[in-house]
């Protein structure tokens, strides 16, 4: 193995602990689904410094990460809908926008050419606050704490940020049309 390819082989693990993720939820293992939910994570902060500290970035790897990330937590909000944490309309929110935007990038690659997706900050933030989410719910099921107003307050917090930053992408793609050509800018490895 190529020691350069180390952040998508990081990358693909992560995308292989989605199943063992899934069975865990389904059999309502909430702390070794929390383990493997922040070793996720982990691997994901992991793969991106190696890319950016190393210089290992790759157009593959500008494409499995996100991808993973999407995957493990639509995977987590799923679960969590069916076991009945999550409400149904914030993981439809939440999957509409992943999907507006896989969407939205797929229509105008095709159109118009390869184009470089940097997220937004307001995006970073509503992918922060979708995570706390998760580990808050699993971290309160695996414990039997019961904080209800918090799970509330985290609920409508990931509801305001994800409908905020879709809307926020609308606006810099469909009104200020501020996308990058990929011929101007390096595939990034996260």
């Amino acid at each position: 193995m190529n020691i350069s390819q180390l952040p998508n082989l990081i990358t693909v693990s992560r995308i292989a602990l989605v199943p063992v993720l899934i069975l865990l939820l389904k059999d309502q293992e909430y702390t070794a689904a929390l383990v493997v939910f922040v070793i996720a994570g982990i691997s994901d902060g992991l793969d991106g410094w190696l890319a950016k500290r190393y210089q290992y970035t790759s157009r593959i790897g500008a494409i499995l990460d996100p991808a993973a990330d999407k995957i493990l937590v639509l995977s987590s909000y799923v679960m969590l809908t069916v076991l009945g944490h999550v409400p149904f309309w914030l993981m439809l929110c939440v999957a509409f926008r992943d999907l507006l935007i896989v969407g939205a990038y797929i229509a105008y690659t095709t159109s118009v050419g390869p184009v470089h997706m940097q997220p937004s900050y307001l995006s970073k933030f509503n992918t922060v606050m979708q995570l706390i989410l998760i580990i808050a719910l699993l971290a309160v099921q695996a414990t039997a704490v019961s904080l209800p107003w918090v799970i509330d307050i985290l609920i409508y917090a990931v509801l305001v940020t994800t409908v905020t930053s879709g809307l926020h992408y609308i606006w810099i793609w469909g009104v200020l049309k501020e996308i990058e050509p990929a011929t101007r800018s390096k595939a990034a490895g996260d």
